[in-house]
């Protein structure tokens, strides 16, 4: 069977069709989530994508996107339908389903993501059971990508770390203080811009503030949210470009605190695939 599945983010997003558990392709194309996005901006979103995954033709779809709560589910349905019109069966669900699925299968456990913002849950092998609300970048998202950068520049500018770092950042991203204010308070999405600040520690994670800094963030991350669930009994996965790219110091991290880190990966998708496969 042909299958179409799909990891969205608002940015962008995953898309693979697979059949019998062989990836046939896989591209990337712009978010779709639909809290954001107007039933004609989903329509787009959705037709751009069939276009470029050209003559395959899923016979069923397996959408999971961040904003995609039951509210909001039937909008993209509706626009994956008409996209893909040979599709017998579609789904969608959301990002931390998706999650779940691909690091814990069919087996119950606490699964993470920790890309530009930040999510978790108890799963029983089914469904998700409890979930701790990520609250967004201001009252929560611990652990991050723009929390990470919402520390890396507070802390820079109240000269919480070596004035060596606090130049170098300034010049890397050709950013003055006032800069920093503009895009934070009078732009929108400053949760975005301030996750692309975030690779600045991953360069310099040799200074024992920065380290101090990310160990911390992801400390918080794992006592506000993940220490809710049975996390005595239960491995946490994560999954996440945060999750990898910063994979020690999570370790670290969850070693303090007595936690279990069990597998991180950047991507679900290949999770995903082996959940719908076998």
């Amino acid at each position: 069977m042909n299958i179409l599945i799909a990891d969205s983010g608002s940015t962008k997003t995953d898309w693979c069709v697979a059949e019998d558990g062989k990836i046939l392709r896989r591209i990337k194309a712009g978010g779709i989530n639909p809290v954001f996005l107007t039933d004609e901006e989903l329509r787009e979103a959705a037709a751009e994508a069939a276009s470029l995954l050209e003559d395959l033709r899923p016979e069923a779809i397996h959408f999971y996107g961040a904003g995609c709560i039951p509210t909001q589910a039937e909008r993209v349905i509706h626009a994956l339908r008409q996209a893909f019109p040979a599709a017998d069966e579609v789904e969608v669900a959301s990002d931390m389903l998706g999650a779940a699925r691909a690091l814990c299968g069919r087996r119950a456990g606490i699964a993470c993501i920790l890309g530009t913002g930040s999510n978790s849950c108890f799963y029983d092998g089914e469904n998700i059971v409890a979930n701790v609300s990520p609250l967004g970048f201001i009252l929560g998202d611990e652990g991050s990508g723009a929390v990470l950068g919402k520390l890396l520049v507070g802390s820079l500018l109240k000269n919480q770390l070596t004035s060596g770092l606090k130049e170098a950042f300034l010049e890397q991203y050709a950013l003055t203080p006032a800069d920093i204010i503009e895009r934070v308070y009078r732009r929108p999405l400053p949760n975005r811009f301030l996750a692309s600040l975030s690779p600045f520690l991953a360069a310099h994670l040799e200074d024992a503030g920065v380290h101090q800094l990310v160990l911390d963030a992801f400390r918080d991350f794992l006592r506000r949210n993940v220490m809710q669930y049975d996390w005595q009994a239960h491995d946490v996965h994560c999954c996440g470009s945060i999750a990898w790219h910063y994979k020690k110091i999570l370790a670290e991290a969850g070693a303090s605190l007595g936690i279990r880190i069990g597998q991180v990966v950047q991507s679900p998708m290949e999770g995903l695939v082996r959940y719908h496969f076998f």
